[in-house]
């Protein structure tokens, strides 16, 4: 009966990987006995198959010893149907058919599960350590970082076609159970309404309730120690295979404002840091406004000298002033994009020389006016202090909008824009949780 069973597993893996080219079938006698292994190379550790599997069998000398031998293994599971079967195949794992038994031997195997420092969200004195693309890595280094035996892990899939396995972590005491049962209910909802899923923010445009929406309602990291920090918060964390970002839900406005940073601080330096990268948010989003609406409706609003030199700074600039900023925060939204693009060794040299060759041309021909390259180059740099790149994209379109509406109508327009962007952020939400919720953090400590 078992030979009848070994054989239609046989015949199910070979017509499930009938394509794939790294699907291995080995085959061991001993004694007249023989076992068989399927299993696939590229993902499962062929050493680990020698070690643990291949030479105990013929050390042993008895396929029934090395049955039991094979149970009191920690990667063994039992064998129960043939998808599930074929799942842990295609995550690395063995089927192994015995004389007497078939069983299931967990193996995977990781090209690349070194952990490496963070690069996106660096800190000078807090920990390097980022995640990895490796789930089992990752849980492993957040485990070292949050002991506490509250800490509940699930998993799931996500996309229909790459089933990758999604990890949803949560800590059981301190967790909204209500935004817990939403979150697990969106998953379930939208899990396989997308055939491709890789990427946290892949995954994130599917969870957001408005899909053509500007502003990140949850947030996405690759620092150990948010993932901790917000899982002490109540906060869920999802992590998908293959992505060295994790998740966070529910996020507020003030979770993307804040950097790990903060906390490795001396008080008041914290608090000074806070306080200057709000201010060069306020730059980023209002002085191009505020620039285009002095100088083309309200230059009163200088001083006298100060509105002479503005004047004559432009004297030589053939068009109004909203063309001369939108042109140069064109060009500077091109340079940042190059930047990223180009191989690192060069990106950096390429795009710092052509924008000091572009600005002083730009000013010597007339085009520009030099004024013009304080205020851009005032705004790149205060755009690159929002520590979470998303709310750093987000504002980098706002801007423009502000600035449309001022060159329109002036600096009622800026001032008008602003208040309706305040509005627009009071009405957003994260799973019940209100964007511009200040307190929303200490609340969850305190408690």
């Amino acid at each position: 009966m078992i030979k009848t069973k070994n054989e239609k597993v046989k015949q199910f893996f070979k017509d499930n990987l009938a394509d794939s080219l790294d699907a291995k079938y080995q085959e061991l006698s001993l004694q007249g006995q023989k076992i068989e292994f399927i299993y696939i190379t590229s993902i499962c550790d062929v050493d680990k198959v020698q070690e643990i599997l291949v030479k105990p069998f013929f050390e042993l000398s008895d396929p029934r010893k090395f049955e039991g031998y094979v149970k009191s293994l920690e990667a063994y599971k039992e064998y129960t149907t043939d998808d599930d079967a074929l799942k842990e195949i295609l995550r690395g794992g063995l089927v192994l058919l015995g004389p007497h038994s078939v069983s299931i031997i967990s193996l995977k195997k990781y090209v690349s599960q070194g952990v490496g420092d963070a690069s996106v969200e660096t800190t000078i004195q807090g920990p390097q350590t980022a995640l990895s693309e490796d789930l089992v890595t990752n849980l492993n280094i957040i485990r070292h970082r949050y002991h506490q035996p509250t800490l509940k892990i699930e998993k799931d899939e996500i996309g229909s076609l790459t089933q990758m396995e999604l990890m949803i972590l949560y800590d059981e005491g301190k967790v909204d159970a209500e935004v817990l049962k939403n979150v697990k209910k969106k998953i379930s909802s939208i899990k396989n309404s997308q055939e491709v899923i890789q990427s946290a923010g892949e995954f994130q445009r599917l969870l957001t309730p408005r899909k053509r929406t500007l502003f990140p309602v949850f947030m996405i990291t690759e620092r150990t120690d948010r993932v901790a920090l917000n899982l002490s918060e109540g906060k869920v964390v999802l992590l998908i295979e293959g992505s060295p970002f994790a998740l966070v839900l529910p996020a507020v406005f003030f979770d993307f404002m804040s950097s790990m940073e903060d906390l490795y601080q001396p008080y008041w330096v914290g608090k000074f840091l806070i306080t200057l990268r709000y201010i060069g948010l306020f730059i980023s989003i209002l002085l191009p406004g505020f620039y285009v609406g002095v100088t083309a409706y309200n230059p009163e609003i200088f001083q006298v000298q100060l509105a002479f030199g503005v004047a004559g700074s432009r004297a030589s600039v053939p068009y109004p002033a909203y063309i001369e900023v939108f042109f140069m925060l064109l060009m500077m939204e091109l340079l940042t994009e190059a930047s990223i693009r180009l191989p690192k060794s060069i990106g950096s040299t390429a795009t710092t020389v052509g924008g000091l060759i572009l600005g002083q041309a730009a000013t010597q021909a007339g085009l520009v006016s030099n004024i013009m390259i304080i205020i851009v180059s005032a705004v790149a740099i205060s755009n690159f202090v929002i520590p979470i790149n998303e709310m750093s994209f987000a504002m980098r379109v706002v801007k423009y909008i502000i600035l449309l509406v001022t060159a329109m109508t002036g600096m009622i327009g800026l001032v008008v824009s602003f208040m309706g962007l305040i509005v627009f952020l009071v009405g957003l939400d994260s799973f019940g949780q209100p964007y511009l919720n200040i307190t929303a953090g200490e609340a969850k400590k305190s408690s």
